[in-house]
């Protein structure tokens, strides 16, 4: 046995995820985190960063603003330990003892995300990445990033071995040493643990020796995997464990994809490991969280991640100025709210411009730092923290501006955060806590995004692109969805599920959803849909395999849309926007009605069709819509339904959201997303705006200042 195996079957760290299995967090009495008493409103605050000394000043900026937490120390572990073993408290208690003689609040994180150089320089084998050069900007208002690339080098953050024991030793005795100083502290209400984690995919040692050892447990003998990822292709099958190649140049979908799934469950297993230790620590009125970038992640296992912890929390930037909506903030907080079925933290977003470099700065118009806020809020956040407190003078994030601009005074933005603080100092309470009652979902299905990557059908059109598709149908017409993990036995909560490309999914899953519909649900499911397995290998019998009766259609060849397609009837009227492209399956129906064909001269084939089976109705999508037809097509399974009414009828520009409140009171979001101001019909019953206080009259308008917001609450 190697030495490095023994080190691996000998750490209690690295074991569990041996066999894709992640640690558990203990039993524990847990932070409610809808049960709140009003809403937290923050920023992240860096006193260590800046050019001299004015934590006095900084604090008492803050008390004058409103600010009510702050959240410290998630990238500070060489200021924690600037040497091995040497750790220093002074400076964040003096933080501590400050925010908490203002009555301000704070969220500690754990500073295992960027390694000291110490540590560097005694294991250079931790660190497995280095930054590429950011790509081009596609579009001048969205800011690209460079790519993290192996062989490792030391600089950037997050780029170490999860599994290194060096690693795992080292982050474990500080966290400890943090937490035994500081938990008692009474400005402390919860922890972060780690900062935006994602897997790096490099195959280390440790990465390869662990992925070796789950291929034992999990499958027994190579002449499973042999069989079920067909090795035999190109002569690659193999007659003991140890001949099993590296993942280095593997081109078979069914390894890579184990491979995916085993860098998921290690970073589950990572965060799990951190929760387990914070929970040694903390006391029963304090929280555990960590905070997701934002947008849906097939790296990770979001939903497992969340099982351990007390509250998730989400970082959601957006573009501002004429680009500004709440389509982004939106799908991050709907899906924060999903991964738990609880209110979320907003732990960063915009206050100024962002951006790692300067070619994409765009400050908010005036109004708009207020409407994110409520934003926010209308999809169930109860903290929103901006990124961050002031402004760097030096390193990456240079031009990510906070509230305090480079001159560390206050200005325009740090007056719109004050407006609000005050504001919700005031109406807090009525807003905190807001509980939805969503009737249709998203279904998520990580491995169909990731085995689609693998075989991809265009360079333009993925898994998140339809997802994102019929996400921007939902709220172009205003309807409230959550989302949900393929697999996921309460499918039946829902009137309506939509369905991205379920390419890889085993027969239990397509049996889930074919199920829902026979019990009465109402699914759109999009093309390649139950071509593959669950280990990414092609049914062997008619597509779309096990979804056959509930979608009452089948084919047996496809072609690539070199352009868009006309269909014909067109149903909806729409005219130019009565297209399908990029893929398109030759349906042949079984049961199902054609709802409309491709106008081409060769292919008459369905585009769309419908087929009632059991008490429910499956509408399949052959080809990748247009916007408008997706659109469209969801609008009439939401009409069906009666899922549709006066929100749909609403001006382009006005959103709207709802939920019920802590005192059981049910409040109305209006959002006007423009530089006009907007009338739209209220429709409710009779209620009064929290924020202006003004009575608001069912069947009365409600008028919308430009970048406006009204939040009604019902009698």
């Amino acid at each position: 046995m190697s030495s490095l195996k023994r080190c691996l079957l000998s750490s209690s760290l690295i074991l569990p995820i041996l066999v894709g299995l992640a640690l558990a967090a203990e039993p524990r009495p847990s932070f409610a985190p809808d049960k709140m008493e009003s809403v937290l409103y923050g920023v992240a605050y860096y006193p260590e960063y800046m050019p001299y000394d004015r934590l006095d000043k900084d604090v008492e900026l803050m008390q004058k603003a409103g600010i009510t937490v702050v959240r410290v120390g998630e990238s500070t572990w060489s200021s924690w330990e600037p040497r091995d073993g040497e750790f220093q408290f002074a400076w964040m208690q003096r933080v501590l003892d400050r925010l908490h003689q203002a009555g301000i609040k704070v969220i500690l994180g754990t500073p295992t995300y960027s390694i000291p150089t110490w540590l560097y320089k005694q294991h250079p084998e931790i660190v497995v990445t280095h930054n590429g050069t950011a790509p081009p900007l596609d579009d001048p208002y969205s800011p690209t990033y460079p790519p993290a690339m192996p062989p490792g080098a030391y600089g950037p953050r997050q780029n170490y071995d999860f599994l290194n024991p060096y690693f795992r030793q080292h982050a474990e005795r500080v966290i400890r040493e943090i937490m035994g100083h500081f938990k008692d502290h009474p400005a402390v209400i919860g922890y972060q643990i780690d900062n935006e984690t994602s897997s790096t995919g490099v195959p280390t040692p440790y990465m390869k020796e662990a992925f070796l050892e789950r291929l034992k447990k999990k499958y027994k003998t190579p002449e499973t995997i042999n069989k079920i990822w067909g090795l035999v292709y190109w002569g690659q099958l193999i007659d003991k464990w140890e001949d099993l190649p590296p993942i280095d140049g593997i081109l078979n979908p069914g390894y890579k994809l184990e491979w995916q799934n085993f860098q998921r469950d290690v970073i589950t297993d990572y965060l799990a490991w951190q929760a387990k230790i914070v929970n040694e620590y903390k006391r029963p009125d304090q929280f555990i969280t960590h905070d997701f970038s934002g947008g849906v992640h097939t790296d990770l296992d979001m939903w497992a991640i969340a099982k351990n912890l007390d509250v998730v929390a989400i970082n959601p930037y957006f573009q501002t100025q004429k680009r500004l909506n709440a389509r982004g903030i939106w799908f991050c907080g709907d899906l924060s709210r999903s991964l738990k079925g609880s209110n979320y933290l907003v732990t960063e977003t915009n206050a100024q411009a962002i951006g790692w470099d300067s070619r994409s700065q765009y400050p908010p118009y005036p109004g708009q730092v207020r409407q994110a806020v409520y934003a926010h809020l209308a999809a169930g956040a109860n903290m929103v923290e901006y990124w961050h407190w002031h402004s760097l003078h030096y390193g990456q994030e240079t031009y990510w501006k906070g509230v305090l601009s480079h001159d560390l005074e206050p200005n325009r933005v740090y007056q719109d955060v004050t407006v609000v603080a005050h504001e919700l100092k005031k109406v807090g309470p009525q807003l905190v806590n807001l509980r939805k009652d969503n009737h249709v979902a998203i279904l998520v299905s990580e491995d169909s995004s990731n085995a689609i990557s693998y075989m991809p059908f265009s360079d333009q059109v993925n898994y998140m692109t339809v997802l994102g598709q019929m996400y921007g149908a939902l709220y172009q017409l205003n309807v409230e969805p959550d989302f949900v993990q393929v697999g996921d036995p309460n499918l039946a909560r829902y009137k309506v599920l939509l369905v991205p490309p379920l390419y890889s999914a085993s027969d239990a899953v397509l049996q889930q959803v074919s199920d829902y519909v026979k019990n009465g649900g109402q699914a759109i499911v999009a093309f390649k849909s139950g071509f593959t397995n669950q280990y990414s290998t092609v049914r062997d019998v008619m597509a779309p395999g096990p979804l056959r009766a509930a979608a009452g259609v089948h084919y047996q060849e496809f072609t690539s849309l070199a352009e868009p397609t006309r269909l014909k009837p067109d149903v909806y009227g729409l005219g130019e926007q009565n297209t399908a492209s990029t893929w398109a399956e030759f349906l042949v129906p079984d049961t199902a009605e054609v709802v409309a064909s491709y106008d081409d001269a060769y292919w008459k084939f369905p585009a769309i069709t419908r087929n009632s089976f059991g008490g429910g109705m499956l509408t399949y999508e052959g080809a990748y819509l247009s916007d408008a037809l997706q659109r469209e097509v969801i609008r009439e399974v939401l009409k069906r339904t009666g899922l549709t009414g006066p929100d749909q009828e609403l001006p382009e520009v006005v959103k709207v959201r709802h939920g019920r409140n802590s005192q059981g009171k049910v409040l109305h979001y209006y959002f006007n997303f423009s530089g006009a101001e907007q009338s739209a019909i209220y429709p409710y019953e009779d209620g009064s705006d929290v924020l202006a206080g003004a009575a608001v009259a069912k069947g009365k308008a409600l008028r919308l200042g430009p970048w406006g917001v009204a939040i009604v609450a019902e009698k």
